[in-house]
């Protein structure tokens, strides 16, 4: 059903790889994420919220680096976990959130010297421009829907993305204390797939902002394109939404391996949020940005 489509979706869609380095933690944490491209100009769209950690990811280091340097300064002193629970709060520095985030494109365009980002003010939708590059690196580009009252309830889609992050080609340099990127090990990660019929639309007042699928995305599919068998785009991956069903059970006796017991389960339904293709299309085009579409 989709394969045709897949091939054709797939030579402008790419990944964005991510390592992470978090407070409490030695270890180095990759994840993914996904832009495709809608023009041969090095211009693409991914969500709002992994353009931020892009944006972001300098300042980042930048906060920690400042917390470290006066951190420092109180070594020697006998109130020094105090103080630094003190610093932590200053800085906004926790367990929970990285304190270095590195981020690479992968076969977007070559030797690119800058890059603009325009953030959606209101929907999780992003536009990256690379600028000044020697080259593309991608094939194609995004054929939008151009009647959007054919994203009916019940259109059968597709959505490619990148939501397993098997690359190894990064470390933790001991001599700069720092995380980095190498030339040895796996570069790149396969994408993935996922079918699912739209099952209703999302709106906000009067208009209607997203489309909702069957089935969820998943972890590093967000900035994916939604697609029909034609390779046609109906919208971008943004979200996993998560239904409450109401079937608990709550303390149930069962027989579980010939052993008796007692369980609780409160089950949700997972299902995809995509940004609407009528968004992206508008966004475009008030950043006046050419884009294609298809009937």
């Amino acid at each position: 059903m989709f394969v045709g489509a897949i091939e054709k979706v797939d030579q402008f869609t790419r990944p964005i790889h991510f390592i992470f380095r978090y407070y409490t933690g030695s270890d180095i944490v990759p994840g993914t994420a996904t832009l495709f491209f809608v023009n041969e100009e090095g211009f693409a769209i991914t969500c709002r919220h992994v353009a931020r950690q892009i944006l972001y990811a300098n300042s980042i280091y930048e906060n920690y680096l400042k917390f470290r340097g006066e951190l420092r300064k109180f070594e020697k002193d006998p109130g020094f976990e105090t103080q630094r629970t003190n610093l932590e709060n200053k800085y906004k520095i926790s367990a929970a959130n990285p304190i270095r985030v590195l981020f690479n494109f992968i076969q977007c365009v070559s030797a690119y010297k800058a890059m603009t980002i325009h953030l959606h003010p209101t929907q999780d939708l992003a536009i990256i421009q690379f600028k000044e590059f020697e080259s593309v690196q991608y094939q194609g580009y995004a054929q939008f829907l151009k009647d959007s009252r054919f994203a009916k309830q019940g259109r059968y889609l597709c959505r490619l993305g990148y939501p397993f992050p098997e690359f190894t080609n990064y470390q933790y340099n001991k001599v700069s204390g720092d995380i980095e990127w190498t030339k040895e090990g796996r570069s790149k990660t396969p994408s993935f797939p996922i079918d699912g019929i739209i099952t209703r639309h999302i709106g906000e007042g009067s208009e209607i902002t997203g489309i909702e699928m069957s089935t969820p995305g998943l972890r590093g599919q967000s900035g994916g394109p939604l697609f029909d068998p034609n390779g046609t785009i109906y919208g971008m991956q943004s979200a996993t939404r998560h239904l409450h069903l109401g079937f608990d059970q709550v303390n149930r006796e069962v027989v579980s391996d010939g052993q008796r017991r007692r369980v609780s389960n409160y089950p949700f339904l997972n299902v995809g949020q995509c940004v609407h293709v009528d968004v992206i299309k508008q966004f475009l085009r008030e950043k006046k940005i050419k884009f294609y579409e298809q009937d």
